[in-house]
């Protein structure tokens, strides 16, 4: 039999996973409270649905036919979608609500993290008295971090020593309106992400890639849900060692043993210290960027990951193609503290392709074959019957595909000329060889090397 699956979401990640399954034998639909171009062009039907309602979402599931589900954001998990779908008897490739705390419970998550023994967990306290955390702050010897016990889009964390003096940090705390809060350990070093295929038990990891969430060049500014990102043609990233990548996935598979019945994707943001790397927090779904880095280069089939999910048994071996990403968002104007919407979209997948095609063949007689692909990822925008036009939150990413960071990054800055910058904030440098190469001296210095 045909599998139907239904993908649930409506972002970049969303048509990443869509634009991936697309190119398989399968039928696909796709629900999400917004209606993402890139999404309705690949699947056979796109209903515009309050994804946070399971019983809504389980519906249209059994409407469809939908032998199995993707949940790709965060919300609906912690909404409890997947077990909505399970008790209508359609298979969901995500967790249910109970394992999705690992993500939406930070509280949760560090005490999962400490009764397990899962290494790499920092110093952590939490609070639902927003007192007794000033408080802690004060006697605290040492900088903290100060992060919501719930979900916040990658946006509530407030760093000491980073972001924020001790007094605007507790500043923040009173003035905010969360029940709960965790205060940790500041952890200085490098981000990087694993995010690993789970199922029954079992686990496939994808390789490393580095997020950059502050919205401006130079990694300054406030934190967004992601401007861009990049990963190398082999597992680990310049700054890393294959040890250190290593040490990571170790640190997953004792997550997934302790989980025991987890299911979708986990995904890892750790900081590589120099003690090793450490776990700044898990997600319980794909990155958004790191999806757009991760599934280009995926050459087993993710449907067999689902059915393999599905009939119980554990994933496949992964193959990854040995080259190298890099990912640009365009966000509006003002984005994220004061965006301004309404900016038609200058770009689209045919541009894309042209703008590369023309670089392949502007050395001369002999074409740049190996500058490889761009890939267009729609996240939020409005389409209108005149175009497509940006909305208040991350508009459109453009991912280089190549043999090596520098040509990726190249074939992403391509694109992004074509689609311009007016109505539109890119960050540039994200993936050019100068701040990969601060990435390197940052832990060189860190390990003394």
């Amino acid at each position: 039999m045909r599998e139907h699956v239904l993908l649930i979401g409506g972002g970049g990640r969303e048509h990443a996973i869509a634009r991936e399954l697309a190119g398989s034998d399968v039928k696909l639909s796709a629900c999400a409270g917004n209606k993402n171009p890139g999404i309705a062009r690949l699947v056979s039907e796109f209903e515009t649905l309050e994804t946070t309602d399971p019983d809504t979402v389980a519906d249209y599931a059994e409407a469809v036919d939908a032998t199995i589900a993707v949940v790709g954001p965060e919300a609906p998990l912690d909404a409890g979608v997947s077990d909505a779908l399970e008790d209508v008897g359609v298979y969901a490739f995500g967790p249910k609500q109970a394992d999705a705390k690992i993500e939406t419970d930070k509280a949760f998550q560090r005490r999962f993290m400490a009764e397990n023994d899962v290494p790499g967990c920092p110093d952590f306290e939490t609070f639902d008295d927003m007192d007794a955390a000033c408080a802690f702050i004060d006697e605290y010897d040492g900088d903290l971090a100060i992060k919501p016990a719930g979900l916040t889009g990658g946006k509530g964390v407030k760093v000491i020593g980073d972001q924020v003096t001790p007094e605007e940090g507790k500043e923040y705390i009173q003035e905010s309106e969360y029940e709960r809060i965790v205060l940790e350990e500041r952890l200085i070093g490098e981000e990087f992400t694993v995010q690993a295929f789970v199922a029954n038990g079992g686990l496939e990891t994808a390789p490393a890639v580095q997020d950059h969430k502050r919205a401006y060049e130079g990694d300054e500014g406030p934190n967004t849900g992601g401007m861009g990102s990049y990963s190398d043609a082999t597992v680990d990233l310049p700054f890393m060692t294959e040890q250190d990548y290593d040490d990571a996935v170790e640190i997953i598979e004792a997550t997934v043993d302790a989980l025991e019945d987890y299911r979708g994707i986990l995904y890892g943001q750790f900081m590589l210290t120099a003690e090793g790397p450490k776990v700044i927090e898990f997600n319980a779904r794909f990155g958004d960027p790191e999806a757009m880095n991760t599934l280009p280069v995926l050459e087993t089939d993710f449907l067999d990951v689902l059915v393999a999910a599905r009939d119980g048994e554990q994933p496949p071996n992964l193959e990854f193609a040995e080259q190298a990403t890099v990912c640009k968002y365009a966000v509006p104007e003002g984005y994220p503290t004061n965006p301004t919407a309404g900016a038609k979209v200058q770009v689209d997948e045919e541009s894309v392709a042209r703008a590369v095609g023309a670089t392949k063949n502007s050395s001369g007689d002999e074409p740049r074959e190996s500058a490889g692909d761009a890939l267009l990822y729609y996240a939020s925008v409005d389409e209108r019957e005149d175009g497509i036009y940006t909305t208040t939150s991350r508009s459109f990413a453009l991912v280089g595909v190549a043999d090596s960071i520098t040509e990726a990054e190249e074939i992403a800055e391509d694109a992004l000329a074509v689609a311009g910058e007016e109505g539109l904030h890119m960050r540039h440098d994200i993936g050019k060889p100068e701040l990969v190469q601060q990435r390197i001296d940052h832990v060189e210095e860190l390990r003394g090397e």
